[in-house]
């Protein structure tokens, strides 16, 4: 029975790798995904590791797209977080186990083919590794892991399991931010020699208040001690103290300098930075930080120039929000994850953008009829002459998540390689952790040769 068993589990997930078959027989609506009695053949089976806020976005998405049966939700907060996703689930017709401990969930669910981890940043390292070695293929949240220890140990894991490990910096299967790349930056070279780059990620005080839990649903002390944490209010605010979270550097900014590293086919060299809890009483991370980031940019062939790239975060004023900017000698590329912002500005002096609009790299923005003021005078010569705008032709109207988790699936199922495996990943984590070197030690922290590699 068991071999009969292990023999249908092996057959499926062999199909699951057929291009040509990848695609059959799948629906949409939700309702019709509940009329089986049974998963079909090419379906993913998938567990859910981690049902709070963030698992909850993945799940989200996941359930509009064809072909993803959750299996199994594990959450140790099962009077709030695992009984919310739960029954959301069964809204959905997903016939699915739930556990507090992953390690059981394991052992016990033998059919899964996938696993979706959305738990503490402290966490990532042994669910992924665990997950890995259990034979299944990996989506896992940001930040890889919050020590670069616990990060190779989930690269070591990949290799050698030969499993699929996504991590999700998912503005790298955003369309706008691929069409960015692609188009406007590596073959229109529209920005010139990259000379400068800016981002930010600020966040207004009311998202940055302790989060509060319903009173009636507390974690009980021995629960919360098994799993890593001192209290409640640690484990609902987890990514404020160190051995948690990475701070706000981590938590909000390492998406953001994700696309640096992306977009300049480069790692940096060096890192300053300046950080401090200003503001906020009884935490251990900073609530404010600022990082310069120095590149060499290789603008052109066997030609390199300097890059200084800023960052910066705070969590009391979410004045213009989150974007990057990139800025050359003959352009600037304004993008975010927020849909409403992506903007391309010409220099005066670059060359003509004409055939760029003409191919559809780029949309001018409706031109609005301008009068001169009475008694209007010349520019100072002091000011910034008003440069040409283009919108981006490119829009996304899906969940942020959804196409990077579908990018995920259809690796699993062999029809694509994955945008963000676990060596760009790692890359990442060594940006971005060596920010808090630097705070902490208030110098500038140099990046050794072969430390972005494992």
């Amino acid at each position: 029975m068991n071999e009969q068993k292990n023999n249908r589990q092996i057959n499926r997930r062999s199909f699951l790798h057929s291009t040509a078959a990848a695609g059959a027989g799948l629906v949409f609506s939700p309702a019709i995904l509940g009329q089986a009695a049974g998963s079909k053949v090419d379906d993913i089976n998938v567990a859910l590791l981690g049902g709070g806020e963030q698992g909850q976005v993945l799940m989200t998405a996941c359930l509009k797209m064809p072909g993803i049966r959750f299996k199994a939700v594990c959450d140790i907060w099962e009077a709030y977080n695992q009984r919310r996703v739960s029954r959301t689930l069964k809204a959905y017709k997903h016939e699915h186990n739930t556990y507090l401990d992953y390690k059981e969930m394991l052992d016990k669910e033998k059919d899964l083919d996938a696993v979706l981890i959305a738990t503490p940043d402290f966490w990532h390292a042994e669910h992924a590794v665990s997950c890995l070695k259990a034979g299944l293929d990996v989506y896992c949240e940001k930040e890889m892991s919050n020590t670069l220890e616990g990060a190779r140990k989930m690269v070591e894991a990949a290799r050698q399991t030969k499993k699929l490990l996504q991590i999700g910096h998912q503005r790298r299967s955003n369309p706008r931010y691929i069409f960015c790349y692609e188009k406007l930056v590596k073959e229109a070279k529209l920005l010139g020699r990259i000379t400068t780059i800016n981002g930010q990620w600020n966040r207004s005080k009311a998202k940055c208040e302790f989060r509060l839990w319903p009173k009636k649903a507390v974690i009980d002390q021995a629960t919360l001690d098994k799993f890593g944490f001192k209290s409640m209010q640690q484990f609902k605010n987890w990514r404020w103290y160190k051995g948690l979270g990475g701070g706000p550097i981590v938590d909000l900014g390492s998406h953001q300098i994700d696309i640096y590293n992306w977009f300049l086919g480069a790692t940096p060299k060096s890192v300053m930075a300046s950080g401090g809890i200003d503001y906020w009483d009884g935490r251990e991370w900073y609530d404010t930080v600022m990082a310069i980031y120095e590149y060499d940019y290789e603008y052109a062939a066997n030609k390199k120039g300097a890059i200084r790239a800023f960052y910066q975060t705070i969590t009391t004023n979410s004045s213009q929000g989150y974007f990057e900017t990139f800025m050359g000698d003959e352009g600037t590329l304004a993008i975010s994850e927020s849909a409403g912002r992506g903007n391309v500005y010409q220099e005066p002096a670059a060359p003509e953008w004409a055939r760029w609009v003409k191919l559809g790299y780029l949309s001018e923005p409706p031109k609005k009829e301008e009068k001169p003021e009475a008694g209007a005078t010349l520019l100072d010569v002091r000011e910034t002459v008003p440069v040409a705008q283009y919108n981006l032709p490119v829009t996304m109207d899906k969940p942020y998540h959804q196409p990077h988790l579908e990018n995920f699936f259809d690796a699993v199922r062999g029809k694509a390689k994955l945008n963000c495996p676990a060596e760009i990943g790692y890359e990442t984590a060594v940006t971005v952790l060596k920010v808090n070197e630097a705070v902490e030690t208030g110098r500038k922290v140099e990046f050794k040769p072969g430390e972005f590699e494992v």
